[in-house]
Formats: C-alpha cells, structure tokens, sequence
C-alpha cells in the first residue's frame, strides 16, 4: 500500500533550497518515490491555512517512506535544511486500490 510523505513549506533562501531540492530529489528517487506535488499553485478552498508550497512524495510502502527519511542519502540533504527552508513534514499510509 503506498505511503506519501507531506510537506508544508516555506523558502529561506533561494540558494540553499535548490541544494537541498536537487539532494533531496536524488534521495528520494533512491528509495523508489516520487513526486505527486512539488510546488505548484494553490487554491485555499476553506479554513485558515495558508501553505506557500506544497510537496507531496509517494512511496511503495510505510517502509520504504521511513527508510528514505533515516537514511545517509537523505541525511545529505538535510546538511543545507535548516537554512534552506522551514517545514511541516508528515507520513500519511494510503489506501489499497483493490476491490
């Protein structure tokens, strides 16, 4: 069952971001994910919530997800994080598509 890796974000500095973008990309595509949303446009349709960016990751599994996360790949982009960006992140487990 997939798993999709949220995130809310907000850009630090220009610089630093396309780093970690281009680290954390290549660390994701290492652990079979991939991107749904990765910063378009967005409509607030209700509530208060006013996100500047949002990124959505799927991979195969809850595993997969956590094992990305924990991982020396992903550890390489988090060196630039903080002063590339501030964040949400979450894990969501999806659903089965089988009937």
């Amino acid at each position: 069952m997939p798993a999709y890796i949220i995130s809310d974000v907000t850009i630090r500095d220009a610089e630093a971001f396309q780093t970690y973008r281009t680290r954390a990309a290549t660390s994701i595509a290492h652990y079979d994910g991939h991107y749904l949303v990765r910063g378009g446009p967005i409509e607030k349709l209700e509530g208060d919530w006013s996100p500047q960016a949002i990124v959505i990751v799927e991979f195969p599994d809850l595993e997969q997800a956590r094992a990305w996360y924990g991982s020396p790949e992903y550890a390489h982009a988090l060196e630039v994080r903080d002063r590339a960006l501030s964040r949400n992140l979450i894990l969501v487990d999806g659903v089965s598509l089988e009937a």
